[in-house]
């Protein structure tokens, strides 16, 4: 039999709702960006102009990307991910620094940041890896050997000074617990969580510790009869007690913006013209907004440039302001379509790679849209993460494209017969 056409298998839905996002973000940099002047559309001197020329860049691509053949993805997975961990490497020669972080290319007008395209490139690596003949989550060496694949990106960006984007790969926790990761593991994630708060929130570590010991001290004589279970918290406490310390420590690694940036947070530093002015201003903007809005192209925060990093980070500011809480719950809709839809891929797929490459970009995306719009909120640091589809950059909108599209490509060939 012959194959339907690759364009027939596509998932028009999830196309559909990339353009509304896409469509979304430039309407929002291109209000950002207006100062009562009317500018043309492809004016490269204008953000919401090169905007333009990178959504026509990352439409082209993800035409090739639909092309080409989807073993493609599979044969040169590691490939890719090695190319792409290269290129981190080659930073620390040849990089750049832009606003404080030397995490780009810089080439001619343009600049390019890598950072963003280890995101599918991991995606792609530890599909492979685990849709391998042995890998199992059950067997330490996968956990290891998958950590290790997470981690090495994870900790090149870091070490770059790019905090954000680093923490981003955490998300990928999400992907192994789909794969049979002990549920315990996240419950452990969740308290070490709790633990980094409480250890960043209060400055008197001893206060804590000897809140642990106490704890520790009821748990054990509650299980008194159950010894390995009662050493097991004693071990739990011991390691509870040095990662506070821990997280002191590497608190005090961290540079003096970052920092004032997670005291906002925590209601340890009130810094209105300083680390807390970007958020105020964040609050200020998408609160003015009210119920509909104030109108495109009205947004008095947006024209006065209160918000430093309005067409990136603070994107979210624009739509907020200028059309509401409408506006706002539209958005968010059409990011839990998109999210739900990719779940839905995955989860229909015969081909184990394909279902763990879906789930990567689902844990992806689901990551930078919470972090984004929690820190314009002020639910979480301003840690530096664009919107996705909607912050301008030719980086973030290449890789998010990228991202989605070999997924759609992946899955319009489930169905194909071969010759």
């Amino acid at each position: 039999m012959r194959r339907r056409s690759l364009w027939a298998d596509m998932d028009w839905l999830s196309v559909l709702l990339y353009a509304l996002l896409v469509s979304v973000g430039w309407i929002s940099i291109y209000a950002a960006d207006f100062d009562g002047l009317r500018t043309g559309m492809f004016d490269l001197s204008t953000s919401h102009g090169k905007q333009i020329l990178w959504v026509t860049v990352a439409l082209v691509l993800a035409i090739l990307i639909v092309i080409i053949d989807n073993k493609f993805y599979t044969t040169f997975a590691y490939l890719i991910y090695g190319l792409v961990m290269v290129m981190l490497v080659m930073i620390f020669f040849i990089g750049s620094e832009v606003k404080g972080n030397k995490s780009w290319f810089v080439l001619g007008g343009f600049s390019i940041q890598p950072s963003e395209f280890a995101k599918f490139a991991t995606a792609l690596a530890v599909a492979k890896y685990l849709s391998s003949q042995g890998a199992n989550m059950k067997y330490w060496s996968t956990r290891f050997i998958v950590g290790a694949i997470i981690l090495l990106p994870m900790m090149l960006i870091l070490y770059q000074g790019d905090a954000g984007s680093a923490l981003v790969f955490l998300s990928f926790v999400l992907v192994l617990y789909r794969e049979g990761l002990s549920s315990w593991v996240l419950v452990g994630g969740g308290l070490f969580v709790a633990l980094s708060l409480l250890s960043l929130a209060i400055d008197e570590k001893l206060y804590l510790v000897v809140g642990i010991v106490l704890v520790t001290t009821v748990i054990i004589y509650l299980l008194r009869k159950h010894i390995r279970i009662a050493m097991l918290v004693g071990a739990i406490a011991v390691s509870s007690i040095g990662y506070i310390y821990a997280v002191s420590y590497f608190f005090g690694k961290l540079k003096p913006h970052q920092k004032d940036r997670i005291e906002v947070v925590l209601g340890k530093l009130e810094d209105k013209k300083g680390a807390g002015y970007n958020l105020d201003q964040s609050k200020i903007a998408i609160g003015s907004g009210g119920f509909s809005g104030k109108g495109f192209l009205n947004g008095t925060q947006t024209k006065g440039n209160f918000v430093p990093e309005q067409t990136t980070d603070f994107i979210f500011c624009t739509v907020g302001e200028e059309h509401g809480f409408i506006g706002t719950m539209i958005v968010l809709g059409l990011f839990m379509a998109l999210l739900a839809r990719i779940i839905y891929i995955s989860e229909r797929q015969r081909s184990k790679f394909t279902r763990l490459y879906g789930y990567g970009v689902a844990s992806i995306l689901f990551f930078h849209i919470i972090i984004n719009i929690g820190m314009t909120i002020g639910l979480v640091p301003v840690i530096g993460i664009p919107l996705p589809f909607l912050s301008y950059g030719g980086s973030s909108i290449l890789s998010f494209t990228i991202l989605l599209f070999i997924l759609l490509k992946l899955d319009s060939d489930r169905l194909a017969v071969l010759r």
